[in-house]
C-alpha cells in the first residue's frame, strides 16, 4: 500500500463502487492515529474525548459538526455530561 500522510489528507465522498481498505491496510494506516481505536473488524475508528463540562463538551461537538459538513464526513458522535464519542466509517462501502 503506498503510504499517506492523514493528518494532510482531505475527505472525498464515496459512493460505492469502491473496496474498503483492507483489515492490513488500516491497521497500518492506525499507526498515524494513536489516540483512536481501531475495530476488531478494521471497519472503524472511535475515540472518546473528555471535557471539564457539559458547555466544553457541546462546544466541541459543534466543531466537530462544522468540519464534517466542511469535510463531507459525518461522525457518530454521542454526547454525555463530559464526555464525547466520535465513530467513523465509510457508510456506503462498509467500511
Amino acid at each position: 500500500m503506498d503510504t499517506c500522510d492523514l493528518a494532510s489528507a482531505r475527505c472525498v465522498p464515496c459512493h460505492g463502487g469502491v473496496p474498503a481498505l483492507t483489515s492490513d491496510a488500516a491497521r497500518q494506516l492506525s499507526r498515524q492515529t494513536p489516540d483512536w481505536t481501531l475495530s476488531e473488524k478494521a471497519d472503524r475508528i472511535a475515540r472518546a474525548f473528555r471535557f471539564a463540562d457539559f458547555v466544553e463538551a457541546m462546544a466541541f461537538v459543534n466543531r466537530v459538526a462544522a468540519l464534517a459538513e466542511e469535510q463531507g464526513r459525518h461522525p457518530d458522535i454521542a454526547l454525555h455530561w463530559n464526555q464525547v464519542e466520535l465513530s467513523l466509517w465509510t457508510h456506503s462501502i462498509g467500511g
